[in-house]
């Protein structure tokens, strides 16, 4: 255990594996993979409906029914009833490579030709297959079909070229295709019977008639690359959509047997699944770009357009930054997309855009690629003037502007910041004042030049004048920063110079030599201190006031990519090309925690809460979320689980938060906690409880607070209007008042004696059953205390609405007088007491406060009387208000300090 756990993954959208498709009612669900879990989407907004736990491989196949998903992996298939899994099948010796529906079986082939079948109606009971047969010949498969009407067959295709029919009922081969002499790469059935379509690599599709053997057209697909994905559309137009290696989607017109049109710029990578929602004009694309879109056909010209989609980064990420105080993370990446991740909610993260690149695509007849901006190599942002201006400033790799980009409306700015005209360099760094006004960039050529970041006018440039020269920097500047007052700005040269500029009169106030090449500069605006990284793999910490070297940290034995601060500037944390990720201690100067991953660490940033760190790796598309355990564990100390000096290896955070033993594990303690107390609710109290502090009930506000304010709700909730006088009845019919005010007509006597008699018997069998009759709160307060019965009794009255929960406290109201010994035996004292040490244990422990405070309100309003008259109800009394005495003194000390340094701050008194 470290200070930070592996929390999840997020900007993974699919893989390489095609997804499946299913209905539920009127609702479409697709489920796609990503890596070693998946997850599952509503196509109605495309969003996300269920992750499911991470399996011990990487996803190779799915399939999916209803409320049930298959996932091979490996040489098993995983069987998930929606997020937990209740079966393994394991049989297969060589990976499964593809799965199929077929009515109530699953069909599983491996890359040797091995076909199981699975039964999935009773799945516990049947972990083993029905049946299994073996493709014969030299003979790999690469794609599965069920021809529609095609009772107990299957069509399966080969990378050799040949396609088989096989009956998987007789287990015998019915037929084989001959093929067209290149590998099989798609293959899919037809609305028409008899029909199936065929893509092959060399980017030919054949419309085949598997009756006859025979051809009923070709369409050529060579100049967009291999065939990879195909769908009939079911909505009763004749369109076969056709995916390519090269991310382009073709429409087919099967009735003109010619191309209709095509979505050039579908998607960055190789199309790998394509799917015609039943009888509906849409269709759904996904790429190992990392996207999933829907288009649709609603246009006078037929043409596609995109409905909706869901993509993340399709190249690794360089720079993340949180923003938004950690709610999100701004994303620049590799693929010259700049992203904005929601850490809350999957819903709200996407790209900025960057003006029009489609349009202004598809009029030059160009990629939406080759217009798009180049990936960027450091980027700043500034919150403070986010509804104002463009508060983001980016440097791109190799260009020598600098573009701002405005948050508020999630665009590209129309500003470009233009240093040094005359000699233009390719920007290296930049930084965003405190004040958000104005933007330092330096360049390659080391020269630094401010400007203004609303009017995007340059406010001067910084040049050395004891050097004599029009620079700041002999080489490469490769870092800038401002402090936090806008009086100084502190600039790093690749040769190892610092130096600390005025940062309004641009003057050069003071500068020292580090004696190495600088790699990266961080500067904490709080401490005032500067983090530098050299080649030598070292890190040294400077006071840029001092001017002197507080901190040198040794460790990393490879180049150091990244570095932040803390927010309170105590920790620094560091990444490195060896797979390690540090965190430093400044104020101790040493080492406090060292973790090793597999893929080394590429960027890494701190929210400003300290309690989650986001990081990017080498050759992974999504960012990645570790929770920071100090936070929450409520130890003392951080040496109590840190691993100081050590480093621990641990492994990735994945998509989902837990495993698949974790999630059994957690479904079969709900099914326990469910089967033991029945009448209690989802409200848990958490066995980790921080010291000092208390914890609530998480309930809804109006819930607590109308237990305290039943009194003025009835009031309130009282009718206006007196009741109606009932109707009166003809005088020739006799009849007899009644509570509800309605006209009851008088029986006659032999009509009214049977009445009688039979509400006399139903009345004397309710009277002997009532005292069977018990609430679940009678029945909780007569059992016996101890810890987990706190906790049922506890979960029960959060259930209750406040009306039920003031009913079942005034049923134990003592009303008629008698003995004090007579009192004493009856059943609702005694539950009063035990009521009284319910209250005393809950407080102590400081469970639910704020709603335990508006029960112990209530109770005492209605049972105060009976307690004031009773000295051993007293005594309990007593004993409550001492234990609330002391656990409000040390709450109200807490407040206390707060309040203080609200009024310090603020100058203002309570």
């Amino acid at each position: 255990m470290g200070i930070f756990e592996p929390f999840r993954a997020i900007g993974y959208i699919t893989s390489t594996v095609p997804f499946s498709v299913q209905r539920l009612g009127t609702e479409t669900f697709v489920t796609v993979s990503v890596g070693k879990a998946f997850q599952i989407y509503n196509c109605a907004k495309l969003n996300l409906v269920i992750i499911s736990p991470q399996l011990p491989k990487k996803i190779r196949a799915l399939a999916s029914y209803r409320d049930y998903t298959f996932a091979a992996f490996g040489n098993e298939i995983a069987v998930f009833r929606r997020a937990h899994q209740v079966a393994t099948w394991s049989k297969h010796v060589a990976k499964v490579d593809l799965l199929l529906l077929f009515g109530e079986h699953v069909l599983s082939l491996d890359v040797e030709g091995n076909v199981f079948i699975w039964a999935f109606k009773g799945i516990e009971e049947h972990l083993a297959p029905i049946g299994n047969l073996q493709l014969t010949g030299k003979f790999t498969p690469t794609s599965i079909v069920h021809p529609d009407t095609y009772l107990n067959k299957v069509l399966v295709g080969s990378q050799e070229g040949p396609l088989q029919l096989w009956n998987i009922n007789t287990k015998k081969m019915l037929y084989e295709f001959k093929g067209w002499g290149s590998s099989v790469t798609s293959c899919v059935s037809s609305p028409a019977l008899d029909v199936v379509a065929i893509g092959c690599a060399d980017g030919k599709i054949h419309v085949h008639n598997i009756k006859l053997d025979e051809e009923i057209v070709t369409f050529e697909h060579a100049a967009r690359g291999a065939v990879t994905a195909l769908s009939f559309s079911t909505d009763g137009r004749p369109l076969l959509a056709a995916g390519g290696s090269f991310g382009v989607i073709s429409i087919w017109n099967l009735n003109k047997k010619r191309l209709q049109s095509v979505i050039r710029d579908a998607h960055d990578s190789s199309i790998i699944s394509l799917n015609f929602l039943a009888n509906e004009p849409v269709l759904m694309s996904a790429s190992s770009d990392n996207s999933l879109k829907m288009w649709i056909f609603d246009t006078n010209d037929s043409d596609p357009r995109l409905l909706r989609f869901r993509s993340g980064h399709s190249a690794p990420p360089l720079c993340i930054r949180f923003y938004s105080n950690g709610r999100h993370i701004l994303s620049a990446g590799q693929d010259r997309a700049f992203r904005l991740f929601s850490v809350i909610q999957e819903q709200q993260s996407r790209e900025l855009s960057q003006r029009h690149i489609s349009r202004r695509a598809k009029k030059l007849r160009l990629k939406d690629e080759e217009l798009k901006l180049k990936p960027v190599v450091s980027f700043d942002c500034a919150e403070i003037r986010e509804r104002d201006w463009c508060n983001v400033v980016t440097c791109h790799m190799d260009t020598a502007e600098a573009y701002v980009w405005r948050l508020q409306n999630f665009v590209l700015g129309e500003l470009i910041l233009k240093p040094c005209p005359e000699n233009p360099t390719p920007i290296k760094a930049c930084a965003i004042s405190a004040c958000g006004n104005f933007a330092v960039v330096g360049t390659a050529g080391g020269w630094i030049e401010r400007f203004n970041l609303q009017s995007g006018i340059s406010r001067g440039s910084y040049f050395d004048i004891s050097e004599k020269s029009r620079y700041a920097h002999d080489g490469e500047v490769i870092g800038v920063a401002c402090d936090s007052t806008n009086t100084l700005m502190i600039s790093a040269g690749y040769h190892g110079d610092i130096k600390v500029w005025d940062f309004k009169k641009r003057e050069l106030k003071s500068r020292w030599d580090v004696g190495c090449s600088l790699v990266k500069i961080v500067y904490h605006r709080v401490n005032g201190l500067l983090a530098t990284v050299a080649d030598d793999f070292v890190i040294r910490l400077y006071d840029v006031v001092t001017l002197k070297m507080v901190r040198e940290f040794r460790g990393h034995t490879d180049r150091v990519t990244d570095m932040c601060f803390s927010e309170d500037g105590k920790w620094l944390l560091s990444s490195s090309m060896d797979g390690s990720l540090r965190i430093w201690d400044v104020i101790l100067a040493k080492q406090i925690d060292g973790v090793h991953v597999d893929v080394p660490i590429t960027a890494l940033s701190l929210s400003p809460n300290m309690d989650v760190l986001a990081t990017a790796h080498s050759d992974q598309n999504g960012v990645y979320l570790w929770v920071n355990q100090s936070m929450f564990s409520g130890l003392p100390s951080v040496d109590s689980y840190a691993s100081g000096k050590d480093v621990v290896n641990v492994k990735l955070p994945s998509v989902s938060a837990l495993t698949s033993s974790e999630a059994d594990d957690d479904m079969e303690t709900q099914v326990l906690e469910s089967s033991e107390a029945p009448q209690a609710s989802s409200f848990s109290i958490s066995p980790k409880q921080i010291p000092e502090l208390v914890t609530l009930s998480l309930l809804p506000k109006s819930q607590w607070q109308s237990l305290i304010n039943l009194d003025i709700i009835k009031a309130r909730n009282k009718p206006i209007e007196p009741p109606k006088k009932p109707e009166k009845a003809p005088f020739f019919l006799p009849s007899i008042p009644s509570l509800s005010g309605d006209i009851l007509f008088k029986p006659n006597d032999s009509e009214a004696d049977g009445e009688n008699e039979e509400k006399n018997k139903k009345d004397q069998d309710n009277m002997k059953n009532f005292d069977a009759l018990e609430s679940p709160f009678s029945k909780l307060l007569k059992s016996s205390w101890d810890s987990k019965h706190f906790l049922d009794f506890t979960n029960y009255i959060k259930s209750l609405s406040p009306s039920a929960l003031d009913m079942e406290l005034r049923m134990l109201e003592i009303i008629d007088e008698e003995d004090i010994e007579e009192i004493i035996k009856r059943p609702e004292f005694i539950s009063i007491g035990q009521l009284l040490d319910y209250f005393i244990n809950e407080i102590s422990c400081k469970n639910d406060f704020e709603f335990m405070q508006a029960v112990v309100k209530l109770f005492l309003k209605i049972h105060g009387e009976t307690i004031r008259c009773h000295p051993s109800l007293q005594e309990k009394a007593k004993a409550l208000l001492e234990t609330q005495s002391l656990v409000w003194q040390k709450m109200d000390k807490l407040f206390q300090s707060t309040r203080c340094i609200v009024t310090f701050l603020s100058n203002s008194q309570f």
